[in-house]
């Protein structure tokens, strides 16, 4: 479909968004984003998806749209904007390529749909968010399911819900846990049975691009690469590629979520973002297990995840002979 079809990256100044460049066309490539685009300059265009007029001016009909745009941390404040970037940055989204005619939308939601599961979760799991962030992407879900009925016969829609993703020059969960235990800065809470799914940005991006050819209707993926570690073997695996020797140190559960609260108290009055907050502790403790139905469509992941996490850490820290862990 690449060759066929612009590509408009809405929200692709970021992290994804910059590695789904290094895949596309330069010429077929629409960069939309409030931020300028750091290594694709050119292919920059300014875009606030609240904002219906400058959608008009940037979207055509011979477009496909990738929505990577998203308030997503854990810490926005005011909490509504989630609410007017993912969900109502959704509606005008949708109402512009309808006018426009677009047929085709790639949206990456979030596994944060889901909230906290023991179970493997599918993609038929009941949805149950926690967050201001997994909330408003439940949400924006629905609006473009609503965009798609109208014309069922010949939109395609596809929802992509991605666990944490990592890869080179990202500054997400992943990588504040590997810094944290290079710079000694880490205390183990819970006692680290609980999975931890994680996904390469470079196989996300192959399953976005991938995508790109289904038929009309509505595709729905978690996306997870495999194996799925628990947070014992994570940490283990970081340790080791970090060349480092672990702690046997470990703080309950409980103890840290009340050390959580009180931070999130602090936060409150003092009106600051911190780094810890009882929604972390609980995250971090929690499983993320998920089920996954890409195989179905054919696609196969070309990235182990064993290797790209080793690469990962080799590449961010500096660490030699990483690779002989392989």
């Amino acid at each position: 479909m690449q060759q066929d079809y612009k590509i408009a990256l809405i929200g692709g100044s970021g992290f994804l968004g910059n590695s789904l460049s290094k895949k596309i066309n330069p010429e077929r490539n629409f960069i939309y984003d409030i931020r300028p685009s750091i290594e694709f300059q050119n292919n920059w265009t300014y875009l606030d998806v609240t904002k219906v007029d400058q959608l008009i001016k940037c979207l055509d009909s011979n477009q496909v749209i990738i929505n990577l745009a998203a308030e997503h941390k854990d810490n926005v404040r005011p909490k509504r904007k989630y609410y007017e970037v993912n969900v109502d940055g959704a509606k005008n989204i949708c109402a512009v390529a309808s006018k426009k005619n677009i047929k085709t939308i790639v949206f990456i939601s979030s596994v944060a749909v889901y909230g906290f599961g023991d179970d493997y979760i599918s993609e038929s799991q009941n949805l149950n968010p926690i967050s201001d962030y997994g909330h408003s992407k439940a949400l924006a879900e629905v609006v473009y399911r609503e965009w798609q009925l109208e014309d069922a016969m010949n939109r395609t829609l596809v929802i992509i819900r991605p666990t944490v993703i990592f890869g080179p020059k990202n500054r997400g969960n992943l990588y504040n846990l590997i810094a944290q235990i290079s710079n000694h800065k880490f205390l183990m809470i819970g006692n680290g049975t609980n999975i931890k799914s994680v996904a390469y940005v470079e196989n996300v991006t192959d399953f976005i691009l991938f995508s790109l050819d289904f038929r009309p209707g509505v595709h729905l993926y978690n996306y997870v690469d495999e194996p799925q570690y628990t947070m014992n073997s994570l940490i283990g695996l970081i340790y080791k590629c970090l060349n480092k020797k672990q702690s046997n140190i470990r703080i309950p559960y409980l103890f840290g979520v009340l050390v959580g609260y009180a931070f999130d108290i602090y936060s409150f009055f003092m009106n600051k973002s911190l780094s810890i907050s009882s929604i972390r502790i609980k995250k971090f403790c929690s499983n993320s297990r998920f089920k996954c139905r890409i195989r179905e469509s054919g696609f196969s992941a070309k990235n182990s995840l064993d290797t790209a996490l080793i690469k990962f850490i080799k590449s961010e820290f500096c660490i030699k002979d990483s690779t002989k862990l392989l």
